[in-house]
Parts: C-alpha cells; sequence; structure tokens
C-alpha cells in the first residue's frame, strides 16, 4: 500500500449528500436541456457533456470523490512497480497463443466432426 495516500473517512455526511442531489440536479438538467432548448443539437450535446462534467466535478469534491482520488492515487503508484514485457517476449507470448488457439480449434471441430458423423449414422439406422 501506498504510505503517500490518504485515508479517506466512508462516512456519508450531510454536505456529501447535498453534493450528491446537486450533482443529480445539474446532470438531469442538462438532459433536460437537451430535450426542451431549440439550440442546434450539436450545442445541446455539448450542454450534456459540459453538465456530465460538472456533475461528476461536483462529486469529486464530496467523499467519494476522495476515495476515487485515493484509489486513483494508488492505482498509480502500484501500476509503476509493474515490470512490462519487451517488444520480443511479447511476440513470441502473442505467437505462443496464437497456436494454442489454432491447436484447440482443430481439436473441438475434430470432436465436432465425429460427433456429428456419429449422430447421422445413429439417426439413418
Amino acid at each position: 500500500m501506498n504510505t503517500k495516500a490518504s485515508n479517506v473517512p466512508s462516512g456519508t455526511s450531510a454536505s456529501d449528500l447535498i453534493k450528491y442531489a446537486l450533482a443529480f440536479v445539474v446532470a438531469v438538467a442538462s438532459l433536460v436541456g437537451f430535450y426542451y432548448l431549440p439550440w442546434p443539437t450539436p450545442v445541446r450535446a455539448l450542454l450534456v457533456a459540459v453538465g456530465f462534467a460538472a456533475a461528476l466535478g461536483i462529486l469529486s469534491l464530496a467523499s467519494i470523490g476522495l476515495r476515487g482520488r485515493d484509489f486513483l492515487s494508488e492505482s498509480l503508484f502500484e501500476l509503476r512497480k509493474v515490470v512490462w514485457p519487451t517488444r520480443q517476449e511479447a511476440t513470441r507470448i502473442t505467437l505462443v497463443v496464437m497456436v494454442v488457439v489454432i491447436i484447440i480449434s482443430l481439436i473441438l471441430a475434430g470432436f465436432d466432426f465425429v460427433i456429428s458423423w456419429l449422430i447421422k449414422l445413429l439417426l439413418s439406422n
């Protein structure tokens, strides 16, 4: 765990509830504006995008947003520890996976052929 990440309390306060309600109102208002304003469609679509961005901005100020930022910080910290394969390793692994998929598909096709041949043999009598 990242020692730099802050521990955000998980409780919901009254101010958080107000922020949730405000974000909901902003998002719904942008959708209502999309359907009822006589503006051109691209402008109304931009209104919805701005409205949802504003709602996400409001939510980011609540405790859920702080927990989300804490999670993102932890994820980025852990991502720095990942050892990524080289291009040559990735190519080899991809080729191995493709060969295995082809082999398994041929085996399954063989099973399908044999089973369908047996069923035709049984039903023809």
